[in-house]
């Protein structure tokens, strides 16, 4: 939330017995199986509604399945189910190449261009290669049905969030009704186009990992890097409500670190902090910041002018995904497990932060698809009863559910 609030352009409409439910799919790499298992469940509790997210925003993995939901809103079931199918059946080499051949040729690739000085052989652009991920979705996502599902009115926006190296602003690059006008505020715009792929890709496009992607005259990266208010695209687009998915754990699942002597953390431990920070802070900075607004709001309606309430609900894991990418950390291919043993990204579960983003491997993101789906239905009564637009009560469920920054949760995991 931001101060967008106050000058957001939203399509004049009567109010419906329902509110108009904006999904927010936040970033996480190979943990956003997890919101698979989420929408797998939504699926099952409105068995027979229309696509329930008008307004559909994803940034990063998690612009992969918002680009899928919005390619097939007409069908938005079938398009979870084909979701669940792509995420169930995940294999690293799907995502990046990581046979030996090409992590060796890459390690030669980096060692020759740092004892030259890039001068005999140009830096790697990224670490990683990730071609057969721009394969797999080019088989995957129809952006022609896209514009179908805004011309039907089966979906009313869809946005994809990506980075501008060039002037370090967050861009929502939106497709969707006529009436939904472009924003700027300060570092990030709103900027309506005919999305493709390449947006898809530069959304994904993960800092150092993967290579940069240039759209238009600027180049573009990982749309968490300069998101500081993730949710307001979806309020720009004109969500009354906003579902969140995380990646993050809730805090009492986190994993305890034992007692010990402090030790240096390494390289790939860095790096996995470095993506927990990337993915998953903004967002509850975010909430907290609209929690703010909404108490204005109800508090003081005439001092609020121009400002709206907006309710969130956000789930997330009720279990640590490093201390499940840590029981399947030997299904990673081989070169990719000696990269990460030599940057010290693996090993016991604190230290599985990173392999817990990179781990496309099936066995890893069936067990994640499994737990946000038992999240998701414990969690069943509030969810149901904020899709309807109902107040939302001091409600009991297993899973971590946030009504603004308010964490309502089963008496065993208090």
């Amino acid at each position: 939330m931001d101060d967008g609030l106050t000058a957001i352009a939203v399509p004049d409409r009567r109010k419906a017995s329902h509110p108009v439910v904006g999904l927010v799919l936040t970033g996480g790499g190979a943990r956003s199986a997890y919101q698979v298992g989420v929408l797998r469940a939504l699926a099952e509790l409105l068995p027979r509604a229309r696509n329930p997210f008008p307004i559909i925003v994803g940034t990063s993995a998690g612009a992969v399945s918002a680009g899928v939901l919005a390619a097939e809103a007409h069908q938005w079931r079938r398009a979870v189910v084909g979701l669940e199918e792509v995420w169930a059946n995940f294999r690293a080499e799907q995502v990046f190449r990581v046979d030996p051949w090409h992590m060796l040729r890459a390690g030669l690739h980096w060692l020759f261009s740092l004892a030259s000085g890039g001068t005999l052989v140009a830096p790697p652009k990224s670490m990683l290669d990730n071609t057969p991920l721009r394969e797999l979705l080019s088989a995957h996502v129809d952006w022609g049905g896209v514009r179908r599902s805004i011309e039907r009115g089966h979906l009313q926006a869809l946005a994809l969030c990506a980075t501008s190296y060039a002037s370090g602003h967050s861009v929502a690059f939106y497709d969707g009704a006529d009436s939904i006008k472009e924003w700027s505020r300060v570092q990030r715009i709103g900027r309506r186009t005919r999305l493709t792929l390449e947006h898809l890709m530069a959304s994904v496009s993960i800092p150092l990992l993967f290579p940069p992607l240039p759209l238009g005259d600027e180049y573009f990266g990982d749309g968490a890097m300069r998101q500081l208010n993730p949710m307001s695209p979806a309020i720009h687009l004109g969500a009354e409500r906003l579902l969140i998915i995380g990646v993050r754990a809730r805090e009492d699942a986190g994993v305890v670190a034992p007692r010990a002597a402090p030790t240096m953390p390494t390289p790939g431990q860095i790096l996995g902090y470095m993506l927990d920070t990337l993915f998953t802070d903004q967002i509850f900075g975010d909430l907290e910041q609209c929690e703010r607004i909404n108490d204005l709001v109800r508090a003081a309606p005439a001092a609020a002018r121009g400002l709206r309430n907006v309710e969130t609900l956000m789930l997330a894991p009720s279990v640590d995904p490093r201390e499940i990418a840590a029981r399947h950390a030997h299904e990673m291919p081989r070169g990719l497990r000696s990269l990460l043993r030599v940057i010290g990204g693996r090993g016991e579960t604190a230290g599985s932060q990173l392999s817990s983003y990179l781990m496309f491997e099936s066995g890893y993101t069936r067990e994640l698809i499994e737990l946000g789906y038992r999240d998701a239905m414990e969690a069943r009564a509030t969810l149901l009863a904020f899709m309807k637009g109902e107040p939302l009560t001091s409600q009991v469920t297993a899973a971590e559910v946030t009504q603004g920054t308010r964490a309502l949760q089963s008496p065993d995991f208090k």
